[in-house]
């Protein structure tokens, strides 16, 4: 008997979800584990999972559409069965398809039939064609991998990591080396629509900037010790395979883990402002923001303080590539007690990020800059240093519990060792 498929609960916020794209067809063969479409929530675009097998029998709503919890969003029975019909509202699309990507192509000077390889704009609009994961695109940036000659192993014919990753380990030997084209994006007016995360993530940061009262403080932290530690335990771990337990520490691993022990040290930073009262946690839930193409998510570790360095490490690159692959379960992207957002990688000296709620505060790390300072004995040196910026939320962090925090997260970033005890 045909069985609907209703919109799921994606995240722990989500009201509707916007069906994205289909990655499966009307009439495609459909297996327990197959992706039927892409879903955009209120946190991230994530992949909407089959749990039927039959034929995918009818599509009750078009790409673009926003479908509310538990509305039809397809059918999946027999091959030669009727679709049932969705009845009630719930089945009726609440926006027109959208017409973004067609929107894109038509800004950019479409190529002629006659034309073989036309400059700058036709690679523009074949890598909007291409079907591959954001992180398979990123892993080929990278890599420099062209995606346009692989095929991809994913659903639907999907180019996924382990492609990219193939072919970078195998690249075919080019006929002759030409110097890279330079390109620029174009200039243009546009109006982009508001998707369903981005307008959530504008709702949450208003309602955090006007409603907890923000105070803001800063540190300069010598770097350099970790920066040896790290480049000790890396070059240590060169010559073990991954079977053996080996990875590659980022600063990102260290600062997850020394922000995690300084909540140790500092427990009432760990806390949430809830009405009437002030709810101090007994474990340590780190979430990290991380950007990808529909905005920022925060992926969380959960007890982190029962963790060592390793565990950290590894739980934190496993939720990156989900976050890039859109596969973050809603339980991935919620309960955090405390917040950590890096723009350090761009080159930033130094900012505060907006609290994110429920939180009471969020540690803003910027980039690592050598400059000279005055060392132990008088003599100028260079020195590697970092700012990180504490945002507080009044009512739960004191000024003299953030200022403790920070000088607990100093101690252990310029005493790295400490944090491995």
């Amino acid at each position: 008997m045909a069985k609907i498929i209703e919109m799921p609960k994606l995240s722990d916020t989500m009201e509707t979800g916007t069906l994205a794209r289909w990655l499966k067809k009307e009439g495609d063969p459909v297996e327990i584990g197959d992706m039927l479409a892409e879903v955009e929530t209120d946190k991230a675009t994530m992949e909407l999972e089959c749990f039927e097998e039959g034929i995918l029998l009818k599509q009750y709503v078009p790409e673009g559409a926003q479908v509310p919890i538990g509305g039809a969003v397809c059918a999946i029975g027999e091959k030669g069965e009727r679709a049932p019909d969705a009845g009630g509202s719930d089945a009726a699309p609440t926006a027109e398809k959208p017409a973004e990507p067609e929107k894109k192509q038509d800004t950019k000077p479409e190529p002629t039939q006659t034309q073989e390889k036309p400059e700058k704009p036709q690679e523009t609009v074949t890598d909007e064609r291409i079907k591959a994961s954001p992180l398979a695109k990123k892993l080929a940036a990278e890599k420099g991998v062209d995606l346009s000659r692989l095929e991809g192993s994913g659903p639907n014919g999907r180019i996924v990591k382990k492609d990219v990753l193939s072919a970078a380990e195998n690249p075919p030997t080019p006929a002759a080396k030409t110097a890279p084209a330079i390109t620029f994006a174009s200039l243009e007016d546009k109006e982009i629509k508001v998707s369903t995360m981005r307008g959530t993530i504008a709702k949450r940061l208003l309602e955090s900037k006007n409603t907890i009262p923000h105070f803001y403080l800063q540190a300069e932290l010598d770097i350099g010790p970790l920066l040896k530690l790290r480049e000790s335990i890396n070059a240590g771990l060169a010559g073990i395979s991954a079977e053996q337990g080996s990875t590659k520490f980022t600063v990102n691993d260290f600062i997850l883990k020394a922000a995690t022990e300084a909540l140790r040290r500092v427990p009432a930073a760990n806390s949430s402002w809830q009405g009437d009262k002030i709810v101090q946690y007994g474990s340590v839930h780190m979430a990290f923001a991380v950007a990808i193409e529909e905005g920022l998510v925060t992926p969380t570790i959960r007890n982190a303080e029962a963790k060592s360095l390793r565990q950290i490490s590894a739980e934190a690159k496993e939720l990156i590539g989900k976050a890039r692959d859109k596969k973050l379960t809603p339980n991935e992207m919620s309960g955090s007690t405390f917040t950590i957002t890096n723009l350090g990688m761009y080159g930033l000296d130094a900012f505060f990020g907006i609290i994110n709620p429920p939180n009471g505060a969020i540690l803003s790390i910027g980039a690592t800059v050598k400059k000279p300072v005055v060392d132990a004995n008088d003599n100028i040196v260079v020195g590697q240093r970092m700012k990180v910026g504490l945002s507080c939320d009044h009512r739960v962090v004191d000024g003299a519990v953030g200022a403790q925090f920070l000088a607990a997260f100093k101690q252990l970033i310029e005493t790295p060792s400490l944090m491995l005890i």
